[in-house]
């Protein structure tokens, strides 16, 4: 169901004809309407759900509400964080899951390489680079247009970076009522979420083998080696992918012309 504001903003006569202030916020507001489509209600649902997952077992181990809150906004990396609780629980160091946690998102490396496209090279690329994600990167990579890219890119990752730590925050008052996320299904919501925003960007022939072979080496070789690295030797696909549809060739080709 279409927003009353956006009716309010678009028929309104003396909105369309006013200057000023009035005519700013009409703007603004048809503006904020349409940079959050449905996808990205969706991924910050997602987010609040899995935080409070989160939040709640990061207290079953005994962290205060603030210390649950703080690791959310400054590591902003769910499995990391979903690491670091499942090693102390079970008696480990805290260092031991912090390098754990680091291991696990070694495949930001990849996702940062995709996000070196569209992001200006500024100061501001810092904190760009604190919201790369799966999240973030799945959203913004069927936009072929840098700007377009870009745009994605920032509303997703403020939409984590928001929602996020207040799941987190959700789940450490709710305290032991959503202890394990396994038990009530929320961990299948991340996947699920990023398979659907992923589907879009099938349709290009390219992706769409590089997605078959990248799929492919990274669930053969899951369970083989360290947790993280599967994702990123699906890196693999995207030569395999170009190699069969022959846009590889033909790149050079033109080049060599």
């Amino acid at each position: 169901m279409r927003s009353p504001y956006w009716d309010i903003a678009r028929s309104s006569d003396s909105v369309r004809s006013a200057t000023g202030p009035a005519r700013r916020v009409a703007t603004a507001a048809r503006r904020t309407i349409g940079v959050f489509p449905r996808e990205i209600a969706a991924i910050g649902l997602s987010m609040w759900i899995v935080g409070t997952s989160y939040g709640a077992a990061a207290h079953g181990i005994g962290l205060a509400w603030w210390q649950i809150v703080l690791m959310a906004c400054v590591v902003l990396a769910g499995s990391s964080e979903f690491v670091v609780v499942s090693v102390i629980a079970g008696g480990g160091l805290p260092l031991v899951g912090a390098l754990a946690g680091l291991l696990v998102n070694v495949r930001n490396f990849s996702y940062g390489l995709s996000a070196g496209r569209f992001l200006d090279r500024r100061r501001t690329m810092f904190v760009a680079a604190h919201m790369v994600n799966d999240e973030t990167a799945v959203y913004s990579a069927p936009h072929r247009e840098p700007a377009q890219a870009r745009k994605a890119f920032i509303v997703c990752g403020v939409t984590v970076a928001l929602c996020w730590p207040i799941g987190a925050l959700t789940g450490a008052l709710v305290g032991q009522v959503i202890g394990s996320p396994e038990a009530l299904g929320l961990d299948a919501a991340f996947p699920a979420l990023l398979i659907a925003l992923a589907l879009p960007a099938l349709r290009d022939r390219d992706t769409r083998w590089a997605a078959i072979f990248g799929a492919s080496i990274a669930v053969s070789t899951a369970g083989l080696v360290a947790a993280g690295l599967p994702v990123l030797l699906s890196l693999v696909g995207i030569p395999l992918g170009l190699l069969v549809t022959g846009r590889g060739s033909r790149n050079r080709s033109e080049a060599a012309s």
